[in-house]
């Protein structure tokens, strides 16, 4: 078996709200998901896994495991409660120990910027990032967070799964903070423009005030395959990808807008969204590295799809199961093949590295209190697609950087339910039962310990 290069990264990925909980402590200002009511499927927000409390014992785990890198997220309402006014200095030091504590257990951070947790003040008073008024805001935050750890933190991300904000049956508008009012075309261009723009922005600044730190554009890759070879299928397929893709990375490549989406801005009359200046800004951007999370592929089928549907919503009639992949309890498709398609694409067709930073299956799972969780679908997903992605670069000659799994110590679903767990780690609590929240590791725990520390040898 070959192991992969030296300094390749292992690791997971969160979010502030999946984790941190304490919503109200360390002059933390309210955020959208703090005023998210419970359900029955869903838990609020308040403690999550209490990783404010408890992230050492965490990353005592993580070390355990041989992870060197992290990927977090910091909570912009907790380092500038309102989003626009006064920053909190005890919030601002909060992550300074939380990155310290990393850094001295040889765990490399990444900071995510945004996670979808708008300050609740900027989505009550300006609808999130429909309006430039936030966009300013946020380019602020930004600057003021690599100004603070940027002599220490190496790997930057703006916004996670950042093409999730042209896809309206996906949550764009919800993610983005739009609170209230119709949700508009012209709305959903204005965000997913936005959001552009301020990554290009911290890009950047990043470049000119902190040398040698690195940024990367981040997409959540649809990889949609067209349903049968008929020839409308593979087109409105190559739409879909365009649209929420490529159209993205020829920005991060430094190619600026896709022809094809300028076209479609001009037709609908959606040009008054995109100043001179930005477009400006936008050819001056390059990323350091792509990046993406990936857990499952999609089928598309023309026929189902209304003439004059705008690609953005082609998804929300066209979907179709793919009936040569098995799939979750939630209907996810396992696809570990599209795993390396994506790898080698992007590095094939941008010659940028590339680092997938989220991957993971989410099962509903209990623990009896005594045996560890026998979880051996966990490790065969896994394995599955760390094979395929080493199929990616010693087969196919992709720069790979590491691979970060999403979540590998058990956090709420990003729809706040506690069942769907994708760690190697169980955390002990419900929905609506805060139990005592125990670490306990499962089986995947000592397969994936292996695994990192023969550094991909051992499968």
């Amino acid at each position: 078996m070959k192991s992969l290069p030296a300094g390749f990264l292992w690791g997971n990925s969160v979010s502030s709200m999946q984790t941190e909980g304490a919503w109200n402590e360390g002059g933390k200002g309210m955020s959208v998901y703090d005023i998210r009511e419970p359900a029955e499927f869903a838990s609020d927000w308040k403690v999550a896994t209490d990783s404010y409390h408890r992230y050492e014992e965490d990353f005592d785990l993580m070390k355990d495991l041989g992870m060197n890198c992290y990927r977090f997220q910091i909570s912009w309402s907790r380092v500038c409660p309102a989003g626009d006014g006064e920053f909190n200095e005890e919030g601002i030091a909060f992550y300074h120990r939380f990155i310290d504590a990393l850094l001295a257990r040889g765990i490399e951070p990444m900071i995510c910027l945004y996670h979808f947790d708008m300050p609740l003040e900027l989505a009550e008073k300006y609808n999130g990032l429909t309006s430039r008024r936030v966009m300013e805001a946020f380019i602020r935050y930004g600057k003021k967070m690599i100004d603070c750890y940027g002599d220490k933190v190496k790997w930057w991300l703006t916004f996670n799964e950042q093409n999730l904000y042209h896809m309206p049956d996906h949550g764009a508008f919800r993610r983005a903070g739009h609170l209230h009012g119709e949700q508009t075309l012209h709305d959903l261009y204005a965000i997913q423009h936005h959001v552009m723009m301020a990554h290009a922005h911290l890009t950047n600044y990043l470049h000119q005030e902190k040398p040698g730190k690195l940024m990367g554009g981040m997409l959540a890759h649809e990889l949609v395959y067209p349903a049968t070879c008929k020839p409308r299928d593979i087109f409105c397929a190559q739409q879909v990808d365009e649209f929420f893709n490529q159209n993205l990375l020829r920005v991060f490549a430094g190619e600026g807008y896709s022809p094809e989406v300028l076209a479609l801005i001009e037709r609908e009359g959606l040009r008054d969204i995109y100043l001179d200046e930005d477009l400006a800004v936008l050819a001056q951007t390059k990323n350091d590295f792509l990046a993406f999370s990936y857990y499952a592929s999609k089928t598309l089928d023309s026929d189902a799809i209304p003439p004059g549907t705008a690609v953005n919503h082609y998804q929300l009639y066209g979907e179709k199961r793919n009936p040569y992949l098995q799939a979750t309890e939630w209907d996810w498709q396992i696809d570990p093949l599209g795993f390396r398609t994506i790898i080698t694409r992007y590095y094939n067709d941008w010659r940028l590295p590339v680092f997938p930073i989220e991957n993971g299956i989410g099962v509903i799972e209990s623990w009896d209190g005594e045996t560890p969780v026998e979880d051996d679908y966990r490790i065969a997903y896994h394995r599955d697609h760390i094979n395929a992605m080493k199929d990616a670069i010693f087969e196919d000659g992709a720069q790979v950087i590491g691979y970060l799994g999403w979540g590998l110590i058990d956090i709420p679903s990003s729809q706040g339910d506690m069942r769907k767990r994708y760690g190697v780690v169980y955390v002990n609590r419900d929905n609506h039962d805060l139990k005592d929240l125990r670490r306990v590791p499962k089986k995947s725990y000592a397969w994936l310990k292996r695994v990192i520390h023969s550094n991909g040898e051992e499968m």
